[in-house]
Parts: structure tokens; sequence; C-alpha cells
């Protein structure tokens, strides 16, 4: 997600709590925050993809190979 449509979100947010918003406005707010939670989830799953965790028996178990082809 760009900067562009992040600043886009907050100054929403902004006019949302000083005078409110029209109809159109929160229909493209809720776009906006949908855009940005799957873009937040999708930064995490990659994030995730790339951990490892040694194990108690000192084995390496790599988690994207292991779960990284789930979605939700």
């Amino acid at each position: 997600m760009d900067n562009i449509k992040i600043d886009r979100i907050n100054t929403l947010a902004h006019k949302q709590k000083s005078v409110g918003l029209t109809e159109e406005e929160k229909k493209e707010q809720a776009e906006l925050r949908k855009e940005y939670l799957e873009a937040v989830k999708e930064n995490l799953r990659q994030s995730l993809n790339n951990v490892s965790i040694k194990e108690a028996d000192g084995s390496i178990t790599d988690l994207g190979k292991k779960f990284g082809n789930k979605n939700d």
C-alpha cells in the first residue's frame, strides 16, 4: 500500500473525529482500511515465512516450509 492511500486513511480519520464523514467518504474509508489490513496481513505472512525455530532437540524448523502455503 502506498503512502498516498495511508495519508488518505489518516485524513478521513481526522475528518471523522472533527466534522464527520459523508456516506461516500465512509465507504471510501472502509475500502481503504480493508486494503490496508490485507497489506499488513500479507507482510506478516511474508515475515513469518522467513522465521526458523530451533527445537529443544536442536533441530531447526523452517516455518515457511512447514506453514507457508496456508491462507486464511
